[in-house]
């Protein structure tokens, strides 16, 4: 980013550290801004800018809803759709990876319903990048509607934002378990579920477009969207039998929302064992058998005509 009217922020108690990069980001031409404390940085002025940058370094005391309220006051909010980062799981280091679509109406106007923008995939391969690097198997939540279609969507690329998440996904050396919550909608589920194991929760739904849409496209009648929703094959027991998902995550009665706490044990009890598994296999063979299960997605598309 080398917009002269952005500015970076840098948060670290490390005075060193601290000022080594706030002179690199000087000479690559960016503005800075540099705190000792995250009560420094949540305290300041507010700046008088079109956009900003929070660099997490070390945050002591500051968490990911600090600095999103951080940069709504900047001028611009800039609602995290897609978020990353990395976790203890268990003993081992992991990357988390995830859409956010909120929980009450308020929340989800903010998350934009959980439909992510370009820069959500980018952020998304980044941090997947690193995680390759340092050998962390990478968990995937996904729940989203679809990818963003708005106009600025496409003027930054969202469809080649995803393209290159769905080739380099196919391609990184580390473990990686995608995990269908809620909805799975088109290809803004697919830029971020390309991997060595695909989970459903029971109740939850994936199609290559929402069944909405498919209505409106069809039969131009977005009402038609329980047939379009039959005729798609959108829901678990479905996938599972043409292969599109490794295996199916049970839900407490009444759906996940009722018990959040039974559902969330239901997915540690999967995660783990597909997680060890995969992550015992040999690189070679593990890429192998990821390329070899996208690759044979679509052949048994005959399944899906019903007589």
């Amino acid at each position: 980013m080398t917009d002269t009217d952005s500015i970076v922020f840098i948060v670290d108690d490390d005075d060193s550290l601290r000022r080594s990069l706030e002179r690199l980001l000087r000479v690559t031409g960016h503005n800075v801004e540099a705190f000792s404390s995250a009560s420094a940085f949540l305290q300041r002025p507010d700046p008088d800018v079109p956009c900003c940058l929070v660099l997490d370094i070390r945050m002591p005391n500051l968490t990911g809803l600090d600095v999103q309220r951080a940069i709504n006051e900047a001028g611009r909010p800039m609602p995290i759709i897609l978020m990353t980062g990395f976790a203890d799981y268990k003993g081992d280091p992991v990357l988390l990876v995830g859409h956010v679509k909120g929980g009450d109406t308020k929340e989800k106007i903010f998350r934009n319903f959980g439909y992510a923008r370009p820069e959500g995939y980018r952020k998304a391969m980044r941090a997947m990048r690193l995680a390759e690097k340092f050998s962390r198997p990478v968990v995937v939540f996904v729940d989203t509607p679809a990818a963003y279609p708005g106009i600025e969507s496409e003027e930054r690329g969202v469809a080649e934002a995803i393209a290159v998440n769905l080739r380099d996904m196919m391609m990184l050396d580390t473990p990686i378990v995608v995990i269908v919550s809620g909805e799975g909608g088109s290809g803004g589920a697919l830029g971020i579920a390309v991997g060595d194991k695909v989970l459903m929760q029971e109740y939850a739904i994936y199609s290559v477009i929402p069944p909405e849409g498919c209505a409106a496209i069809l039969w131009r009648d977005p009402a038609k969207k329980v047939e379009a929703a039959e005729a798609l094959k959108i829901t678990a027991p479905d996938l599972l039998k043409a292969g599109i998902i490794d295996e199916i995550i049970p839900e407490p009665i009444g759906g996940a929302h009722t018990d959040a706490a039974a559902a969330a044990q239901l997915v540690d009890d999967v995660l783990t064992r597909l997680l060890t598994e995969v992550m015992a296999m040999d690189t070679k063979a593990r890429l192998a058998a990821r390329y070899a299960k996208f690759r044979s997605m679509g052949r048994l598309g005959i399944d899906f005509v019903e007589g």
